[in-house]
């Protein structure tokens, strides 16, 4: 690694030396075996006044090679390869290509409205086979848009058809008259092939299902007197109109070589169908489905007019259920594309089941305090009662063996400053959990499946019960109980709604786990009281609400953005039942331990918690993204409770938060991690940027990427978390947050890392400094933090 960093520190040096600006006498030579090629080693633009140069960077194939960090001349693979042989190759200057970028730049200022643009080049051989590729841009003047109108749009009963279709146009303005818009805006080609698009999805949505792109055209005129101002004229040409037909679906068994069908459901007549039409449905008894499953994810009527995105509605249904296939959808009975020709497009699904049980297993290690290993077993059956409902159950067990060196490490410490544990131990922990799911919403939700803005929709039942071993404390039980309800309202936008989550934690710390605390604390001291408290057995219920944005791919994250926010309420269930139904009239704080599972009583807190997270990805170049994320989080409780329950608190520092820090160890604040017993808190501010450039292609099957990163954040605690000494002073004052100084205790990490791209995995591996270490001061930690992960880290 020390290696690696001193080339990438020393290459920025020898391109001062080896690439001078315009220096024809600079006798330096290069070992390299590209003396007699033409490389390309600046690429400029001048006159774009109106086009960044990125924009244009990104259009043309005319390129230096790849800029480390998209910083200009900087071309670490590419010396590598002057000096070693491997790495990249030089770009070498290719005429043809340069002439095809003058039509390609011309084209694309043409299509932000500058139709008088005019692009030159130059090239210049600034040193021996070193070529500087510049070109010239007079831009000229920008036409704009005067006025939109739109001509051959076809009748409809309802007026207020028409109207929202008007209200809904990007080029909505003041009207001249009922169908022309004044709109005085740059002219976009972009713009007018999406209103184009807009065009011709309404008609299809409305039963003309035979439109065509080259259906609706844009007609433009210049102005008589000005040529930069322009009038674009739609013009459309719809076709028929047409129903929907009847509809066919076979529906097969997971043995695709079976190709008779063993029952026949024809659905005619309402609710199912408009008169004279049918659906029909053939299945196989080796599907184990019933007709109902079919026939409640059609979201379409046999017989209405034709509606493309109710068409599409229905393909998403299906693929939703996750018990089976689509292997055809069409239009026609061969052929995706309908016939025109008829009044009516019949409509024809072609379905497989997938095995309806499967078993699998899985073997890991892990490593805490020492090393481990565990096995865990998983059973699905995805469709249990015919109507692709999904049932698992899983058990997970593992063991962990801590050698005495170890464990003598991380055991607490007597009066006399003595560790207090001796010799090596085992410790051990299983969990069983059964999920019950189904495709639709259940009590009191169920009337929002026909809703507008509800795609597709799941109800989740999930209960899980565990155990554990640890030092000096153990985890009887802890059980946990949830109900969840999750709304796909577009391919982008999703919500999630956790209706009952309960969580039952029934622990028992030793007799020695207390004494050591008060050994090493004090009697009465927060400390005790507070890991007391944490660690004492607990009753938390929640009920949250998740909104979901996301048009980025999850694994790649190479483009788009990704946002989640949430807002839970917590506590509310054990409070009222401490209030009406334990204890009517008196609030005590606990509860009995319910069934009798425990003698021990359970505490409960009641708080409010916000988050916000949010990530962009921005491509700089095809092989280089920027990638920048926020995150936010808040958490205040309420009425008679103080403290917010460990693990639902926020915390800092991991491979996957603020890398160079220990997971869940940085913070609250500016308190001293030797000072810090009590970790997490209510408030968190953490910013992310990364960029990321592949420099190595298909390599054992993966693009290698090298990462920058740099992390910044921390948790605080809260305005109500409070411990006063016996001088009047406030021991958590410096982890609480104030704002006017919170910005000082930002701790910032950075450094560089290795990324391995698979298909459908990415490993990573990342080296950090503590760019502000909240001990030691600005730069001067000089220790080098390593971590690895599984995926991007945001």
């Amino acid at each position: 690694m020390r290696i690696f960093l001193l080339v990438v520190l020393i290459t920025p040096l020898f391109y001062l030396i080896n690439e001078p600006v315009y220096s024809q006498n600079d006798q330096v030579e290069e070992i390299s075996e590209d003396d007699d090629l033409e490389v390309v080693r600046r690429v400029r633009f001048s006159g774009n006044q109106n086009v960044s140069n990125s924009a244009l960077s990104t259009l043309v194939r005319t390129r230096t090679n790849r800029e480390f960090l998209s910083i200009p001349r900087f071309t670490p693979w590419y010396y590598i390869w002057t000096v070693f042989g491997v790495g990249e190759s030089p770009s070498e200057l290719d005429r043809e290509t340069v002439s095809t970028d003058i039509n390609r730049i011309t084209i694309y200022y043409e299509n932000l409205g500058y139709f008088d643009v005019e692009v030159d080049v130059s090239i210049v051989e600034y040193r021996e086979s070193r070529f500087e590729v510049t070109f010239i841009i007079d831009e000229g003047v920008q036409s704009r848009i005067s006025s939109i109108s739109y001509t051959g749009l076809p009748s409809f009963e309802s007026e207020g058809v028409l109207n929202e279709f008007f209200e809904q146009s990007i080029f909505r303005g003041t009207m001249r008259n009922d169908s022309t818009f004044t709109y005085n805006q740059p002219y976009r080609v972009q713009q007018l092939r999406d209103e184009q698009t807009r065009i011709i999805n309404f008609l299809k949505n409305s039963g003309y299902a035979s439109v065509q792109r080259d259906s609706v055209r844009a007609l433009l005129r210049r102005d008589d007197d000005d040529s930069t101002e322009i009038d674009v004229l739609f013009t459309i040409r719809p076709g028929n109109s047409y129903n929907f037909g009847n509809v066919y679906i076979t529906l097969s068994g997971p043995d695709i070589e079976i190709e008779e069908f063993d029952d026949t459901q024809v659905l005619s007549g309402e609710p199912h169908t408009h008169e004279d039409y049918s659906i029909t449905i053939q299945k196989q008894n080796s599907s184990q489905s019933k007709f109902d499953l079919i026939s409640e994810r059609l979201d379409f009527t046999p017989g209405e007019p034709f509606d493309q995105s109710a068409y599409l509605s229905t393909i998403n249904a299906f693929q939703s259920l996750g018990n089976l296939s689509i292997t055809r959808f069409g239009l026609s009975e061969n052929s995706s594309i309908a016939d025109y020709s008829l009044d009516e497009i019949p409509v024809y699904f072609d379905l497989q089941t997938l095995p309806k049980h499967s078993l699998s297993a899985e073997f890991f290690g892990m490593r805490r305090y020492g090393f481990g290993t565990g096995v865990g077993l998983n059973y699905n059956n995805n469709n249990v009662f015919g109507k692709a409902e999904n049932l698992t159950f899983g058990i997970n067990t593992n063991l962990e063996y801590v050698p005495s060196g170890t464990l003598s490490e991380i055991a607490p410490r007597d009066t006399l400053g003595r560790r207090t544990s001796s010799g090596a131990a085992i410790f051990q922990s299983y969990e069983v959990r059964a999920e019950y799911s189904i495709p639709r919403l259940n009590f009191p939700f169920r009337a929002l499946d026909e809703s507008q803005f509800i795609e597709s929709a799941r109800t989740r039942y999930s209960l899980t019960y565990s155990q554990s071993n640890q030092l000096f404390f153990n985890i009887n039980s802890d059980v946990r109980f949830n109900v969840r309800y999750e709304f796909r309202h577009s391919q982008r936008r999703s919500s999630f709604l956790d209706l009952l989550e309960l969580d039952i934690v029934d622990t028992n710390p030793s007799a020695q786990f207390r004494q050591n605390l008060v050994n090493e604390f004090g009697e009465g001291s927060f400390e005790l009281l507070r890991i007391e408290q944490d660690f004492n057995p607990q009753f938390s219920s929640i009920i949250r609400y998740s909104f979901r944005s996301s048009n980025t791919d999850l694994i790649k994250r190479n483009f788009g953005f990704f946002s989640e926010y949430s807002i839970a309420f917590a506590g509310n269930i054990p409070f009222l039942l401490d209030k009406f139904v334990i204890t009517p009239g008196v609030i005590e704080e606990s509860l009995p331990s319910p069934f009798g599972i425990s003698s021990n009583s359970l505490a409960y807190s009641r708080f409010i918690k916000l988050t916000a997270d949010y990530r962009r990805y921005i491509p700089l170049s095809p092989n280089t993204v920027f990638a920048i994320r926020a995150f936010g989080g808040f958490a205040q409780p309420f009425g008679k409770s103080s403290t917010i329950p460990i693990n639902r608190r926020f915390f800092a520092g991991g491979s996957n938060d603020i890398r160079g820090w220990i997971p869940f160890r940085l913070g609250p604040g500016s308190i001293r991690p030797d000072e810090v017993t009590i970790h997490g808190g209510e408030i968190k501010i953490a910013l992310f940027k990364e960029f990321r450039q592949i420099f190595l292609q298909d390599i054992f099957g993966a693009q290698w990427h090298v990462a920058w990163h740099t992390d910044a954040g921390n948790v605080w605690y809260g305005p109500k978390n409070r411990f006063i000494d016996e001088s009047d002073e406030d021991l958590l004052r410096d982890g609480k947050f104030f704002l006017d100084s919170f910005y000082k205790q930002l701790a910032v990490g950075s450094g560089i890392g290795l990324r391995l791209d698979w298909e459908f995995i990415v490993a990573r591996f990342d080296a950090t400094f503590r760019v502000h270490d909240l001990e030691m001061g600005w730069f001067n930690n000089k220790q080098l933090y390593f971590s690895f992960g599984i995926g991007h880290s945001f």
